[in-house]
């Protein structure tokens, strides 16, 4: 990649044109669903949809909230430093919805509630409510602030831009909408987001294949680079990704999105019949792995156009985040619009997310933190779901400054999800699952499974895990035909591996078992929360006589909610209908008429006379 490679960054009229529309159309449908919905002055409305919304929209809405600028930008970084294994995710997805459609929906479902937590209250008490709200909150703003950072560092990037003016420029935007359309305006905006993060992969996947002479040539790079090294089946839980990380750790991360995160119940609870949840659950799958396979075979288009010369070791990308958006401009651009189109796909990925984020918040905030502590009529709370919309809008915005202080963004998000969801997932398991945890089981669960991920989490954050266990595959700069200074580059893009192995022997001379667990993937912190806070909230239950308890049956999992049971049950009905089992006395007279009729009227005789006598 010659003279051009350095120029990578100046959008033309046309670019803007593209990416402004992006927003202009995401703006207008919160327009459009504020002036039809206008009589409907309920919070309900407002936060739920009216309940009245259909599983297509709802399916590619979930697909889109947490398909976000991270995926864009940061999953095809991930195959092109450590290889394709991120692939494996696709088999998470499946067992994420199967849990999600058979143990969480229909218990949320038939209790008609708009904010997940109120379960944990009509399940446990009202301290584990707040406690549960409160972790929701403070996981919810962090994670927003580093979506709406992400993108605008890649805008950053590629156009020049100034990046706190495209900070909040997107706060703004994402803001709006969903202050004045509600769940309506969030749910329609993601479905159109989604296919403009669609298009823009679309057309950088289809000139990188023209560019290099097809799919099967990028397939060879890669798997020439080491880049499908798919079948990892190490189980050592210090190694980064392997497939039982990804798999394991990865289901019970996505089952915490799915399965409890407000974000993601809201929108499937809102659907006008659990069918229709159902289904959105899984026509999302298919949303999940059409953009999954986009970003790890983007990511080998990125490795395959920069086998010979690495831009992040050259010093032409301060950060392996920015290797796509540099990627787009030096490969489409010399096509007006295409690099507006996958910017646009990038921030399309934040919006979604930060409009679901915005939305759920304003809902766990109105149900749990003011509905039930004030009597105020409905209009009122409508208001004040809209106020609270613009103050956490004002708050991701806010904490988008943080996030330009973190690191690794793609590990950074899934270990908030990790170090908080984990323990949530398992007070709602606790909760739906057992029978016998009673509120004080609850309370110290949460609190234990919090204490271990936390303390797990920032050690790991402390004491990074070594090179080894991280595997980063070799990157060369040997083709490069551009006089730069390439080797200040090299000294300045890479001090990360040196430093994480100078720790290591350090900390291996002084704590060598806390080294260890503290290397532990981060994709295992999810599990870990999770199975302390079952484990400890079931021993304290029993002890302290849970196993007395009565639970109303709407409140945990019952055998009839399940597909499976009914499944099971029709299928019963099947066999009995066609066998006629009633009929059996019957069908053997049919069948063995022909015997010898005086021994069996004897044999009939000798029952009867016994029976009388």
């Amino acid at each position: 990649m010659s003279g051009d490679s350095q120029v990578a960054g100046s959008f033309v009229a046309a670019d803007y044109v593209v990416f402004a529309l992006m927003l202009l159309v995401s703006a207008a449908v919160g327009v459009y669903y504020a002036w039809t919905d206008r009589r409907q002055r309920s919070s309900g409305d407002f936060l739920m949809g009216g309940r009245r919304l259909t599983a297509l929209p709802v399916s590619l809405s979930l697909t889109a909230s947490f398909m976000s600028a991270i995926t864009v930008l940061s999953n095809p970084a991930e195959v092109y430093r450590y290889g394709a294994s991120i692939g494996f995710y696709g088999l998470s997805y499946v067992v994420t919805m199967l849990v999600t459609s058979e143990v969480f929906l229909p218990v949320f479902y038939k209790l008609a509630i708009t904010s997940t937590y109120e379960y944990l209250e009509l399940r446990f008490n009202r301290a584990t409510r707040l406690l549960g709200t409160l972790l929701f909150i403070v996981q919810t703003i962090l994670y927003t602030g580093i979506v709406i950072y992400t993108p605008a560092l890649a805008l950053n990037q590629v156009t020049g831009l100034d990046l706190w003016g495209a900070v909040i420029s997107t706060g703004v935007v994402c803001t709006f909408y969903c202050t004045v359309g509600g769940l309506k305006a969030v749910v329609w905006t993601d479905v159109f987001q989604l296919g403009v993060m669609i298009a823009g992969f679309l057309a950088v996947i289809v000139r990188c294949v023209m560019l290099q002479g097809g799919v099967v040539s990028v397939v060879s790079d890669s798997q020439r680079g080491g880049r499908l090294n798919l079948w990892d089946f190490d189980t050592n839980p210090l190694r980064r990704h392997t497939f039982w990380t990804i798999t394991v750790g990865g289901t019970f991360i996505w089952i915490s999105v799915y399965g409890i995160n407000q974000a993601q119940v809201q929108r499937y609870i809102s659907c006008k019949s659990i069918t229709h949840a159902r289904l959105s659950l899984y026509i999302n799958l298919l949303g999940l792995w059409s953009i999954l396979l986009c970003s790890v075979f983007a990511g080998m288009c990125l490795y395959s156009v920069y086998k010979h010369c690495d831009p992040w070791k050259t010093g032409l990308v301060s950060a392996p985040d920015q290797l796509m958006p540099y990627l787009v401009m030096d490969v489409l651009g010399d096509y007006p619009g295409l690099p507006g189109l996958f910017v646009a796909a990038a921030y399309s990925g934040s919006l979604s997310t930060v409009s679901s984020s915005i939305n759920a918040l304003a809902a766990v905030t109105v149900e749990d933190l003011i509905k039930p502590y004030t009597n105020i009529s409905e209009k009122r709370l409508s208001w004040i779901s809209k106020g609270m919309s613009l103050l956490f809008g004002v708050l991701c915005i806010g904490m988008a400054g943080l996030a330009s202080l973190m690191g690794g963004i793609l590990q950074a998000t899934i270990s908030i999800f990790g170090i908080i969801g984990g323990p949530l997932l398992g007070l709602f398991t606790l909760g739906i699952i057992c029978p016998c945890a009673n509120s004080k089981g609850a309370l110290s669960g949460l609190i234990s499974g919090l204490v271990v991920s936390l303390w797990v989490g920032i050690g790991a954050q402390i004491y990074p895990p070594p090179p080894e266990m991280s595997r980063p595959l070799s990157l060369t700069t040997e083709g490069c035909n551009f006089t730069t200074t390439g080797f200040n580059g090299n000294s300045t893009a890479l001090p990360t591996q040196p430093s994480s192995t100078t720790t290591s022997p350090a900390l291996n001379g002084t704590k060598p078992l806390l080294a260890d667990w503290y290397s532990l993937s981060y994709l295992y912190f999810s599990p870990i929360g999770t199975i302390v806070v079952v484990g400890v909230g079931l021993i304290v239950s029993v002890v302290t006589g849970g196993w007395k308890l009565k639970v109303e049956s709407r409140l945990t999992l019952m055998k009839e909610d399940t597909t499976l049971y009914h499944v099971f049950k029709f299928l019963k009905g099947t066999v009995t209908r066609r066998r006629g089992k009633l009929d059996l006395e019957k069908d053997r007279e049919k069948k063995f008429g022909n015997t010898n009729s005086a021994f069996c009227d004897v044999e009939l005789d000798l029952t009867k006379s016994s029976v009388s006598s």
